[in-house]
C-alpha cells in the first residue's frame, strides 16, 4: 500500500501526547488516509488501532491498511462519535483530527471549496441533506444565523440576503454561483483569505453536523478511555477549540458534593488532568512543509484513575 499523499498536522505532537510507545489500544476518531493511524501502529508493534470515518472514500484506506497490518488494525464505517457503541474495552488513547480533510477540499465534487467549481454539496458522509438544499430552502434569517454562528461572519445578514436575492432568478447548485454571489457583496479581506470562506465553513459545519458530533465524541471519551488514557484533539478553528477547552475546564474541576449528613463536603477530582496548559500549534518547519497547519492548535489530556 503507498503512503498517503495526504500530510497529518502535527504528527509527531500526536504521538508524544498519546504516550503510544509502549503498546495499547488507540482510536483514530477521523481516520482520512490513515496517516495517525500508521504512524501509532509504527510506534510500537504492540499497539492495535481502531479507526473510524463517515466518508465512504476512506474506506479504500482503512481496507488496505487492515490487510498491512493484520490483526493491529481495523477499520470502521461511522461518525466517531458513534465509537462508544462499536467499542466494548477500554482503550489507552484517543485522537481526533478535526474538520475538513485536505483530500476533501481538493475534491471538487465533493463541494467543500470555493477554490474550485463543482456541486454545492459539503456531505462527509455523502448522506441526508446537502449545502445546496439548505441554501435554497432556508429562509433569510436562518441563513444569516447559521453563517454567523457557524462561520463567525459579521455580515451574516448581508449574504444572507444575496443568497435570497439570487435563488429568487435561479437555484443555487454549484459552489462557483455561491461563492461569486458572496464575492459580489464583500470585499476582499485585507489579510488576502477569500470572502467566501467563512460562509463555506459555515454551511460545511452545518450541514455535517460537526459540533455535535464533537461534543457526543467528547462525552464518550470519558467512559472509554482507562485510568491513565489519553485524549488528544487536533481543531482548525475557534468554534471546535473552544469546544474542546470548555470540556476539559469543565472535566479538570473538582467536585464538591454537598453532605447535610456529614461535618464536611465530600470532594471528588475532576475526571481529566491537562497536558497542554496552552494549545500546541505547528512550528516553523511544519509550516513551510504543510500550509495546512497554520490553524491548527492541538489539546491533550490524560483520563484520571
Amino acid at each position: 500500500m503507498n503512503e498517503s499523499p495526504h500530510i497529518p498536522v502535527l504528527l509527531q505532537e500526536v504521538i508524544d501526547n498519546l504516550s503510544c510507545q509502549d503498546g495499547g489500544v488507540f482510536i483514530d476518531g477521523t481516520f482520512g488516509a490513515g496517516g495517525y493511524s500508521r504512524a501509532i501502529l509504527k510506534a510500537c508493534p504492540k499497539n492495535r488501532v481502531i479507526g473510524f470515518d463517515r466518508d465512504p472514500s476512506a474506506m479504500a484506506a482503512g481496507l488496505g491498511m487492515e490487510a498491512d497490518f493484520n490483526g493491529r488494525f481495523s477499520f470502521i464505517h461511522d461518525c466517531f462519535s458513534n465509537m462508544a457503541s462499536h467499542i466494548d474495552e477500554p482503550v489507552d488513547g484517543i485522537v481526533l483530527d478535526l474538520g475538513v480533510s485536505s483530500m476533501q477540499i481538493d475534491q471538487p465534487d465533493r463541494g467543500f471549496s470555493f477554490r474550485f467549481d463543482g456541486p454545492l454539496d459539503m456531505r462527509m458522509g455523502q448522506a441526508g441533506r446537502s449545502a445546496k438544499d439548505f441554501v435554497n430552502s432556508l429562509s433569510e434569517k436562518e441563513l444569516a444565523d447559521l453563517i454567523f454562528t457557524y462561520g463567525e461572519e459579521k455580515a451574516s445578514r448581508r449574504i444572507a440576503a444575496a443568497i435570497v436575492r439570487a435563488r429568487m432568478l435561479q437555484p443555487i447548485v454549484t459552489t462557483g454561483q455561491l461563492a461569486d454571489i458572496i464575492h459580489q457583496v464583500m470585499p476582499r479581506p485585507k489579510d488576502g483569505s477569500d470572502s467566501a470562506m467563512r460562509t463555506f465553513q459555515a454551511l460545511r459545519i452545518y450541514v455535517n453536523d460537526e459540533l455535535g458530533e464533537l461534543e457526543r465524541a467528547l462525552d464518550a471519551s470519558v467512559h472509554l478511555l482507562k485510568p491513565g488514557g489519553r485524549l488528544v484533539v487536533v481543531s482548525f478553528h475557534s468554534l471546535e477549540d473552544r469546544l474542546v477547552k470548555n470540556f476539559l475546564i469543565k472535566n479538570t474541576s473538582a467536585h464538591v458534593h454537598q453532605n447535610r449528613y456529614a461535618p464536611a463536603a465530600e470532594t471528588d477530582k475532576g475526571l481529566f488532568s491537562v497536558l497542554t496548559k496552552k494549545p500546541i500549534c505547528a512550528g516553523t518547519a511544519e509550516l513551510e512543509r504543510n500550509p495546512r497547519a497554520h490553524s491548527a492548535k492541538l489539546r491533550a489530556a490524560r483520563r484520571r484513575v
